[in-house]
């Protein structure tokens, strides 16, 4: 199954100071649950640096037309290597390889959720505050998967 991920912003590679260099792309497939979830949006940055652990809205190699999403994961010799969170979704440099640095068009810096049960008529306005204070949150910082279950563990430990 192709991850894709559909750029509101007519797939412009912007780049510049400001709100210019800003813009929304919407998650459709399973590669990056549990981080992401179809549907989502991102908020993105159009150029700038990658770091190890950022998510990114890329070219896929093989299909320039078409944008995915993953975790870079670590440079390498010609450029990033990118792994989708859902480990069971081979989508990702596994599969392609290193991606060039070219291919990669935008840096994530938070999710939206889309709201519960859109399209079927009002909600409450308790449940409407319930999912405003969870629908937007900043991406996991630059830390590795390995990284995060150690800190996780760690945590657990030091609350009992």
């Amino acid at each position: 199954m192709q991850e894709q991920v559909r750029d509101r912003e007519a797939d412009r590679e912007r780049k510049g100071p400001g709100l210019r260099g800003i813009g929304l792309a919407e998650v459709h497939g399973p590669s990056m649950v549990p981080t992401l979830s179809a549907g989502d949006l991102l908020v993105v940055r159009y150029g700038g640096s990658v770091r190890p652990g950022d998510v990114v809205v890329l070219r896929h190699p093989f299909r320039q037309d078409l944008l995915i999403v993953k975790r870079a994961v670590e440079r390498r010799d010609g450029g990033w290597w990118v792994l989708g969170d859902n480990r069971y979704v081979e989508n990702d440099s596994r599969e392609f390889g290193v991606v060039p640095d070219e291919l990669v068009v935008a840096r994530a810096w938070a999710r939206l959720r889309p709201p519960p049960d859109r399209g079927r008529g009002q909600r409450s306005p308790a449940a409407l505050l319930a999912w405003a204070a969870s629908a937007v949150r900043p991406l996991p910082g630059r830390s590795t998967r390995s990284e995060r279950s150690e800190r996780s563990a760690y945590r657990r430990f030091r609350a009992r």
